[in-house]
């Protein structure tokens, strides 16, 4: 009687990889030095700068090097996520959930103009990362024993993270968008879109904006209108769910 095959034991995921001892004290490429290498690329280049091949010249290895520790780009940009996600530490002293969801909220922010690549990418919202769950655990910790059901605070928490990313993410569009006309200051972005505006205010259709566009002090203030707004999420969740 033939011997059955035994089932095949399934690849160790990129987590279990990494959490692992490098075999020898010798060993020069592990996957925290090639995220560490990506992500530098990443801020001074953008991701598209980050290849298996730049990654192969920047580390000093052979191209095909890179691809025993890592699968493809995809795998890589979530390990890339995993690495700068470790940034984000709410001190233990900061308790209750608005304190907590509003820390995390300001890092995250801080987090995505250190790092803008993260807002051109879709991993960063679904990669599945320890870094990113321990970020999850934390917050999700902080409202639970309110009175709110799983669903809820589930709500609570992705709200919250929608508006970080939706908000940031606009941010970092912008910056981007000046930095490409060469404008320093959103006064220097006004004058250059003067014309523009003048016509289209002229027109009277939008009489609510021509009040804002002569009468607000804050347009510049991307970090007043971050708070704000986040209060404002804040606010909504807390009245909503009573807590």
């Amino acid at each position: 009687m033939a011997t059955e095959k035994k089932k095949s034991q399934p690849d160790p995921s990129l987590w279990e990889r990494l959490e692992r001892p490098a075999a020898t004290q010798r060993t020069a490429l592990t996957l925290r030095k090639i995220a560490a290498v990506a992500v530098r690329i990443a801020d001074a280049e953008g991701f598209p700068a980050v290849t298996m091949r730049r990654l192969a010249t920047e580390l000093g290895v052979a191209p095909m090097a890179a691809y025993r520790h890592v699968a493809d780009k995809n795998e890589l940009a979530v390990l890339m996520v995993e690495q700068v996600t470790g940034e984000l530490v709410v001190p233990d002293g900061v308790s209750g959930w608005r304190d907590v969801l509003h820390a995390f909220a300001g890092q995250a922010r801080q987090l995505m103009l250190n790092h803008p690549w993260l807002a051109h990418m879709p991993t960063p919202l679904y990669a599945l990362t320890p870094s990113r769950m321990a970020v999850a655990e934390r917050q999700l910790a902080s409202l639970d024993g309110l009175g709110l059901d799983a669903d809820q605070m589930m709500v609570a928490f992705r709200t919250v993270n929608a508006y970080v990313q939706g908000s940031t993410q606009a941010e970092v569009v912008l910056r981007r968008y000046r930095d490409e006309h060469g404008w320093h200051t959103g006064e220097e972005s006004r004058t250059a879109l003067a014309p523009q505006m003048n016509y289209l205010m002229a027109t009277g259709r939008y009489p609510t904006y021509h009040r804002y566009a002569h009468s607000a002090d804050r347009k510049d203030d991307e970090t007043w209108m971050f708070e704000s707004g986040l209060d404002c999420v804040l606010d909504g969740i807390a009245a909503r769910l009573g807590i």
